[in-house]
């Protein structure tokens, strides 16, 4: 052990101050890039609306929160994958904790009246939520797949080979479905070598499968309701998004060329995992 003194200023018996070019001592700000984080809020309006500062923020916390979903998720999908899946449980509950902080989030964004948020619109110019591509990847994995899509995104490189990656690899339902078959339950064929490139549909030897699990399998029958929760969340969160978009523009067209809210209703009552919800009256 070096029981050296640490150098001093021998004339003030002060620290001397540390060498030019050394590193600096890890602390909160650099390593959480506070500095690089808090510039990233840019407004565009000129002169700048009190309110786009309180949009950008929301939205860019939105966008951080997917990330955090998707790498859940991904894990999720990779404890099923290893016949894992009581550790699958963790993953699930924290997901339903962020869709309900989604959804609070939406609660401080409703703080901002129709005009507040008509006095920086047109700085907008063309951007809009429905071009998240991470939100797209969220779909995607939850087996709502669209190729339509992919045209929003063919100017950012990384935005669409993620989108791709997505759009060609099996859906989360897909991974749950193969893992119930090799616990002995029947899975027809079409179901396991089905295009996953497709969206998830209805399948009644699926839901003959889940019925038995169901009335016969209690681990595996929380696992299915706790999948039931996630996709409640999910929609739960479509629902109050929507009645935000309409409460703050009403009929308006939407940003980015969408349709606002005609085509954000058309999302609603979609779910995620269809056969979940087939199989309640059977049971």
């Amino acid at each position: 052990m070096n029981d050296d003194p640490e150098p001093t200023d021998s004339a003030i018996g002060t620290r001397m101050p540390p060498e030019v070019g050394s590193v600096p001592e890890m602390s909160y700000g650099n390593y959480l890039k506070i500095d690089e984080l808090l510039s990233l809020q840019q407004p565009r309006s000129r002169p700048v609306e009190h309110d786009e500062m309180l949009f950008i923020v929301i939205h860019q916390v939105y966008e951080l929160w997917f990330k955090q979903v998707l790498h859940e998720l991904d894990e999720l999908a990779d404890h099923l994958n290893d016949d894992r899946p009581a550790l699958s449980g963790h993953q699930l509950k924290r997901v339903l904790k962020i869709f309900k902080t989604l959804i609070i989030q939406l609660d401080v964004l409703e703080t901002m009246t129709p005009l507040e948020f008509t006095s920086f619109r047109s700085f907008l110019a063309n951007s809009s939520g429905f071009q998240s591509a991470q939100f797209r990847e969220l779909e995607f994995l939850l087996g709502q797949k669209n190729s339509d899509h992919f045209e929003r995104f063919v100017g950012n490189e990384r935005e669409y080979a993620n989108l791709t990656r997505r759009y060609e690899q099996p859906c989360l339902w897909d991974g749950f479905i193969h893992y119930v078959h090799r616990q002995g339950y029947e899975i027809p064929d079409e179901f396991l070598y089905r295009d996953v490139r497709q969206a998830v549909g209805y399948s009644a030897g699926v839901q003959r499968a889940l019925i038995d699990i169901y009335r016969n399998d209690a681990a595996m029958s929380r696992l299915c309701e706790s999948l039931t929760d996630l996709d409640e969340g999910l929609q739960e969160w479509r629902y109050r998004h929507v009645m935000m978009v309409q409460r703050t523009i009403g009929s308006k067209m939407g940003t980015g060329g969408s349709s606002g809210v005609e085509y954000l209703r058309s999302t609603l009552f979609r779910p995620a995992f269809p056969d979940l919800w087939a199989i309640r009256a059977a049971l």
